[in-house]
């Protein structure tokens, strides 16, 4: 914990080069929220049953995407939104392409399991070396992400025996993406005190608990949570 008091006195929050990397990082959560706030009202339709609850998750994401448009303001950053866009475009087409073929599974894995742990994992490390601004934005944030986790979870764990394919196949599609997603965006987290080992730790358990608590056993999440990583 003294470590990391002593990186955060270390930052200089107004510095340039503090700023250059906080522009993308910050259009990252910008657009993750946005991404979060469109897929929950696709999956509103996709899930009659569920909709009113899909469409206050959606809203909630919308509030949070506020928040971190305040603390870009705060520092007097513009998020560069255009790096954003492309950063989540592998999962933005792989969630669009199962929502026009109905793949409901595939659509909550992307959006309720590996985006919201994505963010968790992100808004984690984040936290403790965040300017005071932030990181109160971001301690509300994260709290309200875990509901969203939790909403895939209980729907995929109900659905678990005839989703099981699906969400394997999904998770063999996708899962490679965040952890490109990972490396470019390595050197602007270090800028911000952020470690790459860090994110992609606490990602690997937040994903993890999230597969076992749909019903995979400890050795399916061993081989899920290994697509890709060689190359991370």
């Amino acid at each position: 914990m003294q470590q990391i008091v002593d990186e955060v006195k270390k930052i200089d929050f107004q510095s340039e080069v503090y700023k250059d990397a906080y522009s993308r990082i910050n259009a990252i959560v910008i657009e993750g929220e946005q991404e979060a706030h469109e897929n929950y009202i696709t999956l509103s339709q996709l899930l009659p049953g569920q909709e009113e609850e899909l469409i206050r998750l959606s809203k909630m994401e919308s509030r949070h995407k506020k928040g971190f448009e305040a603390c870009g303001r705060n520092l007097k950053v513009t998020p560069d939104m255009e790096f954003a866009k492309k950063f989540f475009s592998g999962l933005h087409q792989n969630f669009q392409t199962a929502a026009a073929e109905g793949k409901i599974v595939t659509c909550l894995l992307i959006q309720s399991l590996i985006i919201e742990c994505f963010a968790i994992a992100a808004y984690n490390i984040y936290i403790p070396v965040a300017d005071d601004f932030a990181r109160k934005i971001t301690e509300g944030v994260v709290k309200e992400e875990y509901s969203h986790l939790n909403f895939g979870e209980v729907w995929l764990k109900e659905n678990f025996t005839e989703s099981k394919a699906e969400l394997e196949q999904a998770n063999r599609q996708n899962l490679p993406i965040v952890w490109k997603m990972l490396n470019e965006v390595t050197d602007d987290a270090k800028v911000l005190a952020m470690e790459k080992d860090a994110l992609v730790e606490d990602f690997m358990i937040q994903y993890g608990e999230a597969l076992s608590n749909i019903g995979f056993t400890t050795r399916d999440i061993m081989r899920l949570s290994a697509y890709g990583l060689a190359t991370a």
